[in-house]
């Protein structure tokens, strides 16, 4: 249009790049096409034209939340012959969506908010099912313990074995604090519901005084988001995403998802999440220097539960039963229940440590039991092996169950049971409990039934076939050439 003002209309189009017929359109009506676009209308009659405003309207106003699907039912049932099939589903489900706009209720408002140094850290747990991990071949069933500082972004991960209790959260958040060398002035998690469902309300209280006493000992004032409102507590809940894909990402580089301790993986699973630290470190020191100082001392990050010692060799715990040394029959134990581990003190004393197990869904007993414990009657009673309902619980490894089923298949039940009490007795008294395995697989692997008495003298053997090792003590007076100085 500038250069029809000094150019004729076959140039100006040519300076344009277009053709002269379209410049001679442009000179008959120089609106722009947007301006020139006619108004679309309906092509088709509206098919909701008689019930809209009559049926549908008042059911949306009364509850809109409900749905069109819901509102096609209504119509298809009160004008069957108007409405017989789904075609009208797409435009009601537009026309509600278009109501809701219009007269429907405020939506919530997120507020992003500007994080401070040292303010806020947030914890969470999530499962971590979808990475797929094995311990020795058995899926490992755990949840991941989330903590990440809303500044600096700076996260520290566990791996939870149980569920979403008050033992796990406080374990592994002081277990992120004192990693963290630091303690920010707020806490927040989401409401925790998890760890109070299925506890009486002197339970759930007494959980939350332990949480409140927790807090304040670290100096941390505790905050919870709303239930149902993930968004607030969204600085860790984003991070579970991008930590779980890192975890499988690594898992896929790492070639397989099979780790032979949990230990292993656990140690898998710190070298990640220190990797990723690194790349925090410059907004994390600016965040170091705002942290208040950590007490002197730990806090209490376990449950406590009084168990008695039985004549079956055991107590309970949540029920599972836990082997224990006999001497201990009677004794009233102090058990600390932790997520992974329990440990069991006679006063002060620590007098066992056990894995921690979970009780069965089907209401079957888990037996958790260290032969140990317990050879010493089995030598006096070697028959109580065979029904003893906590038998296979006894079998250090897979070696010893190997063992265990051969006997029994080859010999008869007090020849069997004999033979396998005394393997388990070597293995204790000898302190060779996975030399005595290789022994026994060779056994197994060459067809023949393990004997004691041979095996005894083959592990003698291998004890005390040590090197000799010659050693020379430095004479004391060579250490006067390193005074400075002589008297």
């Amino acid at each position: 249009m500038s250069d029809r003002q000094h150019y004729s209309q076959r140039t100006a189009a040519a300076r344009a790049g277009f053709s002269e017929r379209t410049a001679r359109r442009i000179d008959t009506d120089p609106r722009l096409p947007s301006q020139r676009k006619p108004q679309r209308g309906r092509t088709v009659p509206d098919p909701l034209k008689d019930v809209w405003q009559q049926d549908l309207q008042p059911i949306l106003a009364n509850d809109p939340s409900v749905q069109a699907v819901t509102l096609l039912r209504h119509l298809q049932q009160r004008y069957p012959e108007t409405f017989p099939d789904d075609r009208v589903r797409r435009t009601l489900e537009r026309r509600v969506r278009l109501w809701r706009a219009l007269h429907g209720a405020d939506k919530d408002v997120i507020f992003r908010q500007t994080p401070e140094p040292g303010r806020l850290a947030l914890s969470d747990f999530t499962d971590a099912s979808e990475l797929q991990v094995t311990i020795t071949g058995t899926p490992l069933a755990h949840r991941l313990y989330h903590f990440v500082l809303a500044y600096s972004r700076w996260e520290h991960v566990g791996v939870v074995l149980g569920g979403e209790s008050f033992t796990a959260l406080a374990e592994n958040l002081q277990n992120a604090l004192w990693n963290l060398g630091g303690v920010p002035a707020e806490h927040r998690t989401d409401s925790l519901s998890a760890a109070f469902r299925n506890l009486s309300r002197e339970q759930a209280e007494d959980i939350t005084r332990r949480y409140r006493g927790f807090c304040q000992h670290y100096g941390l004032h505790p905050s919870r988001n709303n239930p149902g409102e993930a968004h607030e507590n969204g600085a860790v809940e984003s991070h579970h995403r991008h930590l779980k894909t890192a975890l499988g990402q690594a898992l896929i580089l790492r070639g397989n998802r099979d780790f032979a301790t949990i230990a292993d993986y656990r140690r898998f699973v710190d070298q990640l999440v220190g990797r990723r630290n690194q790349r925090r470190q410059a907004a994390l020191h600016g965040e170091l220097a705002v942290l208040r100082p950590l007490p002197q001392r730990r806090t209490t990050d376990f449950t406590e539960l009084l168990a008695r010692v039985t004549r079956t060799g055991g107590f309970l715990v949540h029920s599972v039963f836990y082997s224990a040394p006999a001497r201990l029959i009677g004794q009233r134990l102090r058990v600390h229940l932790y997520d992974d581990r329990i440990e069991a003190f006679l006063g002060s004393t620590q007098v066992l440590s056990h894995p921690r197990a979970r009780a069965r869904r089907d209401g079957r007993r888990v037996h958790v039991v260290n032969y140990r414990h317990v050879i010493h009657a089995l030598k006096r009673k070697p028959q109580a092996l065979a029904g003893s309902v906590y038998r296979d619980g006894l079998f250090p490894r897979s070696e010893y169950a190997r063992a265990w089923q051969l006997l029994t298949a080859e010999l008869p039940q007090k020849e069997a049971c004999r033979r396998m009490v005394a393997l388990l007795a070597l293995a204790h008294e000898e302190a060779c409990e996975a030399t005595l395995a290789g022994l026994i697989a060779d056994d197994l692997a060459a067809g023949r039934l393990p004997d004691p008495g041979r095996l005894r003298h083959k592990v003698a053997r291998r004890l005390r076939a040590l090197p000799d090792v010659p050693i020379e003590l430095t004479a004391l007076a060579s250490f006067d050439s390193l005074l400075e100085a002589q008297p």
